[in-house]
């Protein structure tokens, strides 16, 4: 090997990290097992110390190309609702604390403002729509862990790429992409057939419906309007039956009696989903197996943090990627007595502070196991907070600070801007605050990149590599545009004009606010992608987020003297974008969407599940 080469030769080492925590082995590999020392003792010395360094090059090497990877991502957080993104009246010591030692982005953008499809971007590094992920005109999230809809199997997660490059695999938490897709043990969406080896957690979300005694969630007008059309039908034959008894309706009573068997195989037909969410929905599985059903709200916080540190403990030794996807801070909001009233801010921020007790105790266990130095950590959220949930003890969503709209809202950048913090002590310079626009799928190729992996090239890929601008290699993000979706509806688009600085933002659709001038969609839960509640733009809106980044003064010719050129080459780039764009099978179709009783993850005998922690019966 000539003294040129070494740079070329770390980059191809083998994931020789398992060695880490063991002792090394004799020099013997570097003698040649058998060969015969030359009788010089100086000579052999020397030639020893160079077997030594050169094995411990090759291990340091090693080590600083397969770090530890600890991802961590909130439920429904709002950027505004952490101290470190200039919130002064919550509590977030500890992951305030993980921006002071790491890199804080600024302009960090979900890929969708809805849970599916944006875990199913951040996991892919591609948008959501390109698997099927994402909704046409109807449901936009899975509803169902007994649904065929998810995470179609050829697609690639970082986790597959990472688990064949030597690494240990873990998620724990919420999935949130499917389960089965024909049979109940088929487990085709399941987090094992998506790359990683161990799972445990929600295969579903949080929802109302979770916690007994709360009003229903869970599709909460689909099953208002089937409530409504029961009881109008079963009036009808009551009216009947009535009638047929006072002689007043010539009518036999096989008729009567074959209307009300439909209209009872009706009710059964929808009750037997909606009547039982919480015991369908509800439900915490270890791998394949369900552990828990229904689950026990007040015990998960607990189960997830002693499941998160055990991983990190069990691969210490080793390199590990784990994927902690917390159920905190997604409604019905279950906090643990500790935080119960402790915030300003009523059960919402009480939910955010026990949410940040939670990540400074997984990085606790990070440095108590020493393997501070060796893991690269990311903190996020899947979207923005959610404005719309509020109930008589008052808000219930996030805040989004500074920014416009919400969670479900796919280009206002309150439904997608989200906290970002990178930490990798001795490699990510400490303080580091980074204002380029940035992706969750940017960070499919960033991991993929430090694990030693390499992006698939057969498919379009969006997500573009952060390891050059954290590390300060790089100026400028990798994205010069920017394409932001509600649902399959492209909403808005971004333009960083690097030249000049400027961040130009482009608005074809927006969602009608209701009441007018609320700022969020009050009387609908969310807002929707498209239809009567949406306004499309023609001319587009047009703003400059460098100098207005609340979104609040669009732009006219009047105003900006560049506003043609600006939106023409915009309009450009989303021609160029959509060519890339192909049909594929959606997940969210509603024979997909919908509950099928043979896919129903069930503990004991179906439909009689029921089960404690881990397995036992209830």
């Amino acid at each position: 090997m000539s003294p040129a080469a070494p740079a070329l030769w770390v980059l191809r080492l083998p994931p020789v990290r398992s060695l880490r925590g063991r002792k090394a082995r004799s020099g013997r590999l570097c003698t040649g097992k058998g060969r015969k020392a030359r009788p010089g003792r100086d000579s052999l010395s020397v030639l020893l110390l160079l077997c030594l360094l050169s094995r411990t090059s090759e291990l340091k090497a090693a080590n600083a190309f397969k770090p530890n990877i600890l991802l961590i991502m909130a439920d429904d957080l709002g950027i505004g609702d952490l101290g470190c993104y200039g919130n002064d009246t919550l509590r977030t010591p500890n992951i305030d604390r993980l921006a002071e030692e790491g890199v804080r982005l600024t302009q960090h953008l979900a890929a969708a403002p809805l849970c599916t499809p944006s875990r199913s971007s951040f996991l892919t590094g591609r948008h959501s729509f390109r698997s099927g992920m994402d909704a046409d005109d109807g449901y936009r999230v899975l509803l169902w862990n007994g649904g065929s809809g998810g995470l179609p199997v050829n697609e690639t997660t970082f986790a597959r790429i990472l688990q064949q490059q030597g690494y240990a695999t873990g998620l724990i938490g919420k999935w949130h992409q499917g389960v089965n897709c024909e049979l109940r043990t088929d487990h085709c969406h399941h987090p094992l057939n998506h790359g990683f080896d161990y799972f445990y957690g929600m295969p579903f979300t949080l929802v109302n419906d979770c916690q007994p005694g709360r009003p229903p969630g869970l599709d909460a007008a689909t099953r208002s309007r089937l409530w409504h059309y029961t009881q109008m039908a079963a009036l009808g034959v009551l009216t009947v039956a009535v009638g047929k008894t006072c002689g007043l309706i010539s009518v036999s009573w096989k008729v009567v009696l074959g209307a009300a068997s439909l209209v009872f195989l009706f009710f059964v037909s929808w009750y037997a989903s909606f009547g039982f969410v919480r015991r369908w929905n509800c439900i915490v599985m270890r791998n394949h197996d369900v552990t828990e059903q229904p689950m026990v709200l007040e015990r998960a916080a607990s189960l997830m943090l002693h499941e998160a540190i055990s991983y990190i403990e069990r691969n210490k030794h080793r390199p590990f990627l784990l994927f902690v996807s917390l159920l905190h801070v997604h409604i019905p909001l279950v906090t643990t007595k500790q935080f119960l009233g402790k915030s300003r801010h009523g059960l919402y921020g009480d939910n955010v502070e026990e949410m940040d007790w939670l990540v400074g105790e997984i990085l606790k266990a990070v440095e108590v196991n020493g393997l501070k130095n060796m893991t690269f950590t990311y903190f996020t959220s899947d979207h923005g907070g959610h404005l719309e949930a509020r109930d008589e003890r008052g808000q219930l969503g996030g805040w989004n600070g500074i920014f416009r709209g919400g969670k479900g809202m796919g280009g206002w950048e309150g439904g997608i801007r989200v906290p970002a913090i990178f930490r990798w002590p001795g490699v990510l310079p400490a303080g580091r605050v980074i204002h380029e626009p940035t992706s969750l799928m940017d960070v499919f190729p960033t991991v993929v990149q430090l694990g030693g992996g390499e992006v698939p090239q057969d498919r379009v890929i969006d997500g573009r590599s952060l390891v050059p601008l954290l590390q300060g290699a790089a100026e400028h993000s990798a994205h010069e545009f920017l394409f932001h979706y509600c649902g399959k509806y492209l909403h808005a688009a971004r333009w960083h004009e690097k030249d000049s600085g400027r961040l130009w933002k482009v608005h074809y659709m927006t969602p009608q606010f209701h009441p007018k001038g609320a700022g969020a969609c009050y009387g609908r839960g969310l807002c929707p992608c498209s239809g009567d509640g949406v306004t499309q733009h023609s001319p587009p809106l047009l703003f400059d987020l460098s100098r207005d980044p609340s979104e609040a003064e669009p732009l006219s010719p009047g105003s900006e003297p560049r506003y043609h050129a600006v939106v023409a080459r915009v309009g450009e780039a989303v021609d160029q974008h959509r060519k890339t764009l192909s049909p594929v099978p959606s997940q969210f179709s509603l024979s997909n969407i919908i509950w099928k009783p043979w896919l129903q993850p069930c503990c004991g005998t179906f439909p009689l599940c029921a089960c404690g922690q881990d397995g036992g019966p209830r």
